[in-house]
């Protein structure tokens, strides 16, 4: 595997194996990689000749009370991790290579990014399809995979790259969790042992509402009753959004059918954690 820190040798190497007619496919990422992201890799090696996994920390989706100072950054892990599973390019620029001085262009999504993530964390979706959309461009693949724990960023993605035709497949996979249920996320780090436990309303919360759609449930505000007093008899758990989507509007449902899917946000402590499961 070779390691690339630049987005000039990132393009140099892209144009190269267009050149010689392999494919390429690209998983994004901000490191700190956990079996979630390696199962990312190993599906995005099965579609292409090339595998390209970006580890970059994007400065611009964090808010000015986040944590980007604080995220977690190991890159000699991660690159023995990334090269187990078959990657051929670790592309790992720095902020400043990717936005030099004087960078002043912004990629948007409107309507998808109003509501969910985009209503509690303004500007967070403009920073990410500003850079996929640099990353699409540097390094030019027809695959990039995403996972579906991030439901409405994968929207957001697939919205931008119909909207601005880009010849892109994007995948998503499902959720990797952890053998009690929580989903693989690189902020699990960030949780004491009591929060950890509590974090697991969030998984338990979507199964019992699974239970109820599979026995007859049908109307959303009951639903979403059940899901929400299930999470607050969890200590330490403060919801930020509790919400019945449509899968591909994530306009908000009053009624559950075959597209619904019910996402969730809480903070576990102090800790930010998101889940979501589709309901039929």
């Amino acid at each position: 595997m070779e390691i690339i820190h630049t987005p000039r040798e990132m393009t140099a190497w892209a144009n190269r194996t267009r050149a010689a007619a392999e494919t390429i496919a690209l998983v994004p990422t901000m490191g700190a990689f956990h079996d979630g992201h390696l199962a990312l890799m190993r599906a995005a090696a099965q579609r292409a000749d090339r595998l390209v996994v970006s580890l970059f920390v994007n400065p611009i989706q964090f808010g000015a009370s986040e944590d980007l100072d604080r995220y977690p950054r190991n890159l000699k892990r991660d690159a023995e991790l990334a090269a187990a599973q078959g990657t051929d390019i670790l592309f790992a620029p720095a902020a400043e290579a990717m936005y030099p001085r004087g960078f002043a262009t912004k990629v948007g999504v409107a309507g998808l990014t109003d509501t969910l993530c985009g209503a509690s964390r303004p500007g967070h979706f403009d920073g990410v399809t500003t850079v996929v959309a640099k990353l699409f461009n540097l390094v030019k693949p027809q695959v990039a995979v995403f996972g579906e724990k991030d439901f409405q960023q994968l929207a957001v993605i697939r919205r931008m790259v119909a909207d601005l035709a880009w010849d892109i497949d994007v995948v998503g996979h499902p959720i990797v969790r952890e053998a009690d249920g929580l989903a693989m996320s690189s902020r699990n780090v960030y949780l004491a042992p009591e929060e950890r436990q509590a974090a697991l309303g969030l998984s338990r919360a979507l199964a019992h509402a699974r239970q109820r759609v599979a026995a007859g449930e049908t109307d959303t505000e009951r639903l979403l009753a059940g899901v929400r007093q299930a999470l607050l008899a969890r200590p330490g758990v403060t919801i930020d959004y509790l919400s019945v989507v449509h899968g591909q509007s994530l306009v908000a449902q009053e009624r559950i059918d075959a597209d619904s899917v019910l996402l969730v946000a809480a903070l576990v402590g102090t800790t930010r954690l998101i889940d979501n499961t589709p309901l039929p």
